[in-house]
């Protein structure tokens, strides 16, 4: 079932869509629903996708699709929504940046000290996807054969869980923060560069915390 907020921002959405032709910004979701910030608009709108009523179009830039709206059953005994699909997807251009926090400079190299300070980075929110995220300056050049080069910005989803193989913010004794590959090797946890010119790091896990994955990466010329 949707909450409250989740349901008013998508029958504002397909109402304003069915008056106008022209789908609303960030700012005027805000407005509508009465939140504080446009990080409100975006955890609703990451909820909505989760539940499939709404999907992101990745050829399509800031655009969101809606894909059903919900109806909610008569009969009293009914304790869930039913799902009534809609004849055609109806686009809504969320052309809308997020205010992403910035937590310092991350290593992808050798361990650097992280979240020094906090400003933020201004993100287009077609990039993220569900979930809350942060970014990170990257330093180094360890991971340069992923395409990760000194100077990106990595956006992170927040989390402390990861699966063999991704890309992670790797928190080392609490105090020394490092993008890496995930590994586990035996009882020991294997961060690995992705430079041949640098060795894995190996650390028992009670030194490591994850911090996050990897969402995307944004560069300026």
């Amino acid at each position: 079932m949707l909450t409250r907020k989740q349901h008013e921002l998508l029958c504002f959405i397909h109402e304003r869509l069915g008056e106008t032709g022209v789908s609303p910004s960030f700012e005027e979701m805000k407005d509508a629903l009465d939140l504080k910030s446009k990080s409100g608009v975006h955890r609703l709108i990451s909820a909505l996708e989760e539940r499939n009523f709404i999907r992101r179009l990745p050829n399509r830039a800031r655009a969101l699709e809606i894909l059903r709206m919900p109806e909610t059953m008569k009969q009293a005994s009914a304790k869930a929504e039913a799902v009534k699909p809609i004849e055609r997807p109806l686009l809504v251009a969320a052309n809308d940046v997020m205010e992403l926090p910035l937590h310092g400079r991350i290593a992808a190299g050798v361990p650097i000290e992280a979240l020094e300070g906090q400003s933020s980075l201004s993100v287009p929110a077609a990039l993220l996807g569900p979930g809350e995220h942060y970014a990170l300056e990257v330093a180094g050049d360890s991971m340069v054969e992923a395409g990760i080069l000194d100077g990106d910005y990595a956006l992170i989803r927040r989390t402390d869980m990861a699966r063999e193989g991704e890309i992670v913010v790797a928190l080392i004794e609490d105090h020394e923060a490092t993008l890496k590959y995930f590994r586990r090797e035996g009882s020991m946890v294997r961060l690995d560069p992705a430079n041949r010119l640098y060795d894995p790091q190996r650390y028992a896990p009670d030194q490591v915390r994850i911090q996050g994955r990897l969402a995307g990466l944004l560069r300026r010329y």
